[in-house]
């Protein structure tokens, strides 16, 4: 062998790299061996082949079974880290005729006879080669396939990236994909081998051949991808070739065909592995990687071509092209092969998903803002093209169903979700019913759970809509008032729910564009009038909003297009424009257009001063029709109105539509006589005037002008009049341009003088160079304004004029009495100038420096070097001021003080925060505090100057100042934000009052102040059950449990003494839990928030005593009899509470959690249980306790039944069941009251249930329906979990389940007469009350509609005695006597029922039949 030359490998020459290849080789070659090959020249530099040198290795080694086994897995190792099984197929030694030659072979271009002939040489030298390694064939023949198919890959010039063959490289790759097919046809092929070698070389595949691996059946894209062992790897490597296939599908060449096919396979073997359910997993090693990596793949092809989005890619550009491409693969036909329709669906609905979530970065505030940005007509095509092909698959109910999904559980990107809408607004036909029906839902739940999240959804969602036009959706403020406008809005059901709506857009304000809030004004919500204080402080505020945005409302026009949000229309143009559409529905209708009425009437500052005199535009009379005496050269255009804007032309003498109009609108009282009377005059003489008039009428004589300075003078006494009666604001405007047409007559300027017309009239107290009669002017016009000023004053003092007013008063009385002086000055104008002082001027905070005894009492401050702020410092110095503050009632108080400074807010207020909170801590650590209770101060006690904060901060938060408030915690107390400073003092003050020394002795320690202070407010307030009296209580108490949650949780529970093994103090808040916040309990638990707090703070007292446990058992203890509420309330929140529980006991103590609180746990986890498959372990603890957690559970789970769970209680007691019914019944009368307690199990069919658990068992049930709060032992404690309104209704409960009762039964129960007639009297008696108005009211969805109404109630209830009382035995007639005496005026019929079966127990003889015989 070694004689003869050695074949060469397929005429390639072997150099240094062929060597490098083969480092195994040499190293295999003794040291020998390869001295002589080197100096033997006959052979010419020829190794010997590899059969002989592994033979000849083997001949040398005497190996036993297990030596030779570790060789051949050393050799497969080796081959397999380093041979090139290229070049050892090429070296494969065989008879003539089957010496391979694979490149050849791959090249050969001919008929498939000599491959297949070739393809089985090749099989066949495999086989006998891997028989000699000791290698399976598989392996040996899959790693040559896959050095063919890399060199393939390899082989093109073209650099990187790239994905597809060029037709050379397919020619290749089909001659050895024939060769693949021939060995997997021999089972010669192991597809797990051949792709562990082509993930090593990934980087040189090329994603068309890895295509065409799966189209020829040799391995698919699943075994492909499953076979590699890093997922995120696979990941990377298949999308990035995914995105260049989508550059060269849309690139114009040839392959184009090729690529789309092969994107559809990919796409198509994504989405089937990715988003099938029960898919055929045969063959595959681990499904849900799998899945993974499909989803992985499709969700970062998606975000990259939305990030292209965003970023802004130009048309025609790659990436452009490449997104193109992308959305593309969304077309329905693209998945015609997937035998399942649910795939596609899923991964569309998860694609939606996606776009909805991409990079949520923008907050709600943006969304308010911009999202006029994000119509339909601006979105990106491509964007709006893909929702489309998204709405295609999924119906317009799973649309609008996952959207609101996504929306509540997940974080949005807001342009994406409101661009969906918008789409969806547009393409689907249905879509305004569907948006509408939306938004209704959302609104609904808003209102009813107070969901700040639903209702600025339903606002986005509803504006959005709108963007798209009245023929998508209807415009916002149809939108707005036909949801919000009637008595059957959303917000009509109760005072809170108008609070909420108001909160909500007073808290949009500051966001808002100009147009809502026009429309908010022009087209309020629908509002009682008793609050009617929400509407009018919401108005202020938006009002304000505006004037700071330079938009007014009395200047928006009569047809101004309220639905989009665009910029707002200048007066002048909107006016002539409404007069224009005016003038058209007039011709149409023959009518005043109702549009012109209603601003007549409610937005009169726009109709006199832009819509009048658009419409009086002055027209020349005709000579002929000129009235008698109109020739005055006084009179002209009206007010507001320009004359070169008024092109004059002349009245027909016919009356055309407009002066038709202004005739209709006159003879209906609708234009001023003075302002009509101008009109007619301006039209006779402006077409006599002359321009060089306009000249002469600025030097008239002064005699001229006292008629016109008196006119002046009564406008402006009407305006101080007017000033003073709120009802007259309306009419302020217009009174203020009567008194610029008399300023203007008054000062000579003529209706021509262009010079002046739109300019502001210069006065200046200052030139020398004014005419008497101008100089009578200004001391008219500034003596008004500051007499304006002062009477203003009175009704609301200012904030920027308290300097001016005081100086003029004190200036102008200063040689009266005094009386006269404090007389003219209100004390609410003097203490906000204190305010002012002390907040602004920090010199002003040190003791009084007093003036100069020597100078004059008063130096008046009309020096122009002046300023504002020297003025006040000068006048906060005179000693006459001093003076007026030693009155009494004008000294600013601690009160005072604290009431004005609750309404700067401090996004408006000129300190920083910084100076802010020093000048706090002046006012009241330094100033307000050690001063006399005489004085306004606190004596110098903390605890007073903490009361009195906190009864001024509930004050202010009550009152209409404050914005409203809500259970949202981010604003402190109230929607206002201004007290948020003040709550921080307040916490600072409390915590310095814990942080003092003790009190002195051992006397009984008093209760905290707060309880104090929110008793005496709760007592003040009226008791009862109308509704007006339960808000009033539920506002008052819900701002006194958020400021209980401002402060330490301490304040809920005193701290136990060191010295003494005792509870801690709750009385106090147990106190305030029974009386006060069981009322306002919902289904027999507290919020969680307040329930948190309260053992927070019992943790943190327990761990300050010398026993913690044993101090947390007796607390724990205590609350079973005297506050059990905080109990049950820990139960329903128990998944909540116990890891915080934990976290707290852990940090300070190693011991387990005290008893008690594991006895509530194990009640939790014996709920648990009985509704779990497993047998239910004994009652751990109080059967009320376990009752009360079973029920929480049965309400969590939202079964269907729970008559299996019923039954795993046999054994238990019969207790557990009656407790368990009470807790039931509390629950369906919640959920009367409260809708949306309801869950899928309706609370009564659980009654339903219960009771007939309790009927079966034979446990008597009626003792709940006479329980009284002189009842000792679970009586009263059962009465301490359930609201007095609740227990009230208790037989609206009963009757509720008449359908239910086991009569027979019942009838042999003593107590059965006497509770049925007592619940019906009292059932009866609410009635009249009309508390059980609100049960049907509040319960338009819930179980008792199936009852009908009250009255249908009552009468079943009333039949139901009438039969029963007949039935019942003699012994339940031993209380007959008090009955009869409650129901003699309620209803004489059961009455004579009552007495007619009384009578018959008593003489049996007059009720029996007569003997005849």
């Amino acid at each position: 062998m070694g004689a003869r030359a050695c074949p060469r490998p397929m005429g390639r020459k072997r150099g240094p790299e062929a060597e490098r290849r083969r480092p195994w080789l040499v190293r295999d070659m003794s040291a020998s061996q390869a001295r002589g090959a080197a100096s033997d020249p006959g052979h010419g530099g020829c190794r010997r082949a590899w059969v002989e040198l592994l033979a000849g290795r083997v001949k040398r080694q005497k190996l036993g079974p297990e030596g030779e086994q570790k060789v051949r897995e050393s050799a497969l190792r080796l081959l397999r880290g380093h041979l090139n099984l290229g070049d050892l197929v090429l070296e494969v030694e065989g008879p003539p005729g089957k010496q391979l030659c694979l490149n050849r072979l791959i090249d050969y271009d001919g008929p498939g006879a000599h491959i297949d002939l070739s393809s089985s040489l090749i099989g066949s030298a495999l086989r006998d080669q891997a028989a000699q390694l000791g290698v399976p064939a598989a392996v040996l023949c899959s790693q040559v396939v896959a050095s063919g198919l890399v060199r393939v890959c390899e082989a093109d010039a073209v650099p990187p990236p790239k994905v597809l063959l060029t037709p050379d490289q397919r020619k290749k790759l089909s001659s050895l994909f024939e060769v693949a097919q021939n060995l997997l046809a021999q089972s010669m092929f192991s597809r797990l081998s051949f792709c562990q070698e082509l993930w090593k070389v990934q980087n040189s595949l090329l994603l068309e051949a890895v295509w065409r691996l799966h189209v020829q059946n040799i391995v698919s894209l699943q075994e492909l991808l499953e076979s590699h062992a890093d997922s995120q790897a696979v990941v990377a490597w298949l999308s990035r070739d995914l995105r260049l296939l989508c550059e060269q599908t849309e690139a114009p060449c040839q392959h184009a065909d090729v690529a789309r096919a092969m994107l559809a396979d990919f796409v198509q073997m994504l989405v089937s592995r990715g988003f099938q359910k029960n898919a055929d997993v045969r063959g595959t090693v681990d499904p849900e990687r799998m899945s993974q990596v499909a989803v992985a793949v499709l969700e970062r092809m998606l975000a990259s071509a939305l990030e292209a989005l965003a970023a802004g890619i130009q048309e025609g550009s790659a990436a452009h092209k490449a997104v193109s491409c992308w959305f593309g693969v969304f077309s329905g036909h693209m998945y015609g092969s997937i035998i399942s329709t649910e795939s596609p669906k899923r991964f569309f609905c998860h694609t939606l998903t996606q776009i909805l979530t991409h990079k949520p970065v923008l907050k709600v505030s943006d969304a308010v803002q911009m999202q006029r940005e994000w119509s339909f007509a601006r979105t990106p095509p491509l964007l709006s093209g893909l929702y489309r092909r998204l709405f295609v698959v999924l119906s317009p109910e799973e649309l609008v169903g996952h959207l609101h999904e996504a929306l509540e559980t997940q974080e949005v990107n807001w342009q994406h979700v409101l661009s969906c809408v918008s789409t969806l607004v547009i393409c689907l036909p249905d879509a305004q019913q569907l948006v509408d029906g939306w938004v209704s839902r959302l609104l609904t739940h808003a209102f009813e759970s107070c969901d700040l999240d639903s209702m600025v959804l339903a606002f986005l969602v509803a504006r959005q809509a709108a963007l798209e036009g009245p023929a998508a959706f209807p415009s916002y403020a149809a939108w707005f008032q036909a949801t919000f406008g009637s008595a059957r809005g959303f917000h009509g059901s109760s005072k809170k729910a108008l609070v909420f709506l108001f909160k909500f857009l007073s808290d949009l304000v500051p966001f808002e564009a100009p147009r809502y809030l026009q429309v908010h004004i022009l087209h309020p919500p629908l509002v009682p009038s008793k609050y009617r204080s929400l509407l009018t402080d919401y108005v202020a505020l938006a009002r304000t909003r505006l004037a700071d945005l330079k938009v007014s409302v009395e200047n928006m026009g009569l047809y101004e297009d309220l639905s989009s949000a665009g910029d707002v229309t200048e007066p002048r143009c909107q006016a002539a424009q409404d007069v224009e559409k005016a003038i058209m529905v007039f011709e149409h209708t023959g009518k005043i257009p109702a549009a012109v009425l209603e601003a007549s009437i409610f937005r009169r500052s726009y109709y006199l001063s832009h819509f009048l005199p658009a419409l009086l535009t002055p027209r020349v009379v005709s000579t002929r029709r000129r009235e008698r005496g109109a020739g005055s050269a006084e009179s002209g255009v009206p007010a507001g109105v320009s004359p070169k804007s008024c092109l004059p032309s002349q009245l027909p003498r016919i009356p055309d539509s407009r002066a038709a109009l202004i005739e209709s609108l006159r003879r209906a009282d609708k234009i001023p006589p003075s302002l009509y009377s101008t009109y007619r005059q301006a039209c006779s003489t402006v077409g006599e005037k002359k321009p060089e008039d306009a000249a002469s009428q600025r030097e008239v004589e002064p005699s001229c002008k006292e008629e016109p300075l008196g006119l002046l003078t009564t406008a402006l006494r009407e305006l101080r009049a007017s000033v003073t009666d709120p009802t007259q604001r309306d009419a302020l405007l217009a009174q203020m341009a009567v008194i610029s047409e008399q300023l203007r007559s008054a000062l000579g300027l003529g209706e021509d003088d262009s010079d002046f017309e739109g300019a502001p009239v210069q006065l200046s107290v200052r030139s020398p160079k004014l005419q008497p009669w101008e100089q009578r002017v200004v001391d008219l016009l500034l003596t008004s304004f500051c007499q304006n000023l002062m009477a203003a004053s009175s009704v609301a003092p200012p904030d920027r004029f308290c300097t001016a007013a005081i100086s003029y008063s004190l200036c102008k009385f200063s040689s009266q009495s005094r009386d006269m002086s404090y007389s003219c000055l209100s004390p609410g104008l003097i203490k906000k100038f204190q305010f002012m002082v002390f907040r602004w001027f920090s010199e002003a905070r040190d003791p009084p420096s007093w003036e100069d005894p020597a100078s004059s009492p008063w130096r008046p401050l009309c020096l122009p070097s002046v300023d504002w702020q020297r003025a006040a410092l000068c006048l906060w110095k005179q000693r006459t001021l001093r003076e007026l503050l030693k009155q009494e009632g004008l000294h600013l108080t601690y009160r005072d003080w604290l009431q004005l400074e609750l309404e700067i807010q401090p996004e408006v207020d000129s300190l920083s925060d910084t100076e802010r909170q020093d000048f706090h801590q002046w006012a009241i650590h330094q100033h307000f505090l050690p001063a006399p209770s005489a004085t306004g101060g606190c004596d110098g006690d903390l605890e007073v100057a903490c009361a009195t904060l906190v009864d001024v901060l509930m004050d202010f938060c009550q009152s209409s100042r404050s914005y409203g408030h809500s259970e949202n915690s981010d604003l402190v107390l109230g929607g206002c934000t201004g007290n948020r400073d003040i709550f921080s003092r307040l916490q600072e003050m409390a915590a310095g009052l814990e942080q003092g020394p003790a009190r002195l002795g051992h006397a009984a320690p008093r209760g905290h102040f707060l309880f104090g202070v929110f008793c005496r407010r709760l007592q003040a307030l009226a008791r009862g059950w109308d509704v007006a009296s339960r808000l009033q209580r539920q506002q008052e108490l819900l701002m006194c449990k958020r400021i209980l949650l401002g402060l330490p949780p301490s304040v809920l529970v005193g701290s136990p003494r060191l010295e003494q093994l005792a509870a801690p103090d709750c009385d106090d808040f147990f106190h305030l839990v029974n009386s006060e916040l069981r009322n306002f309990s919902h289904d027999g638990a507290l919020t969680h928030d307040i329930t948190a707090h309260f053992f927070r703070g019992l943790l943190n007292a327990c761990l300050r005593s010398r026993d913690p446990s044993l101090a947390a058992d007796l607390t724990l203890t205590a609350c079973q009899t005297q506050c059990p509420l905080l109990l049950t309330s820990a139960l329903l929140w128990w998944p909540h509470l116990e890891p915080e529980l934990h976290r707290r006991w852990r940090r300070c103590s190693q011991s387990p959690l005290p008893a008690e609180l594991r006895r509530l746990q194990e009640a939790r986890h014996f709920a648990g249980s009985v509704l779990s498959p497993l047998a239910a372990p004994p009652t751990p603890g109080p059967a009320w306790l376990c009752a009360a957690a079973l029920h929480f559970m049965i309400r969590q789970a939202g079964k269907e039944s729970i008559r299996r769970e019923l039954g795993q209680l046999d054994g238990q007691g019969e207790e557990l069941l009656v407790f368990l019914f009470f807790f039931s019944l509390m629950g369906l009368l919640s959920s009367h009251l409260t809708p949306q307690a309801a869950g899928s199990l309706k609370p009564l069919d659980v009654c339903a249930e219960v009771l007939g658990c309790l009927q079966r068992k034979r446990i008597s049930w009626l003792p709940l329906f006479q329980l009284t709060e002189t009842d000792a032992g679970l009586g009263r404690t059962l009465l301490r979990l359930a609201p007095d309104h609740q227990v009230r209704l208790l037989p609206v409960a009963f009757y509720s389940l008449l359908s239910y009762f086991d009569e027979d039964a019942l009838l042999q129960e003593d107590a059965f007469l006497h509770v049925a007639v007592n619940m019906y009297l009292k059932l009866v008696g609410l009635f009249v009350a009309g508390e059980t108005g609100a049960v049907w009211t509040l319960a338009h969805s819930g179980d008792l509609q199936a009852q009908g109404d009250p009255v249908s109630l009552i009468t079943n209830a009333r039949l139901f005695l009438l039969q029963s009382i007949p039935r019942c035995p003699k012994r339940s007639f031993s209380d007959v006597a008090e009955l009869l005496g409650a129901s003699a005026d309620c209803d004489p019929e059961v009455r004579a029922a009552l007495l007619s079966r009384q009578q018959a127990m008593l003489d049996p003889d007059l009720y029996q039949e007569p003997r005849l015989f």
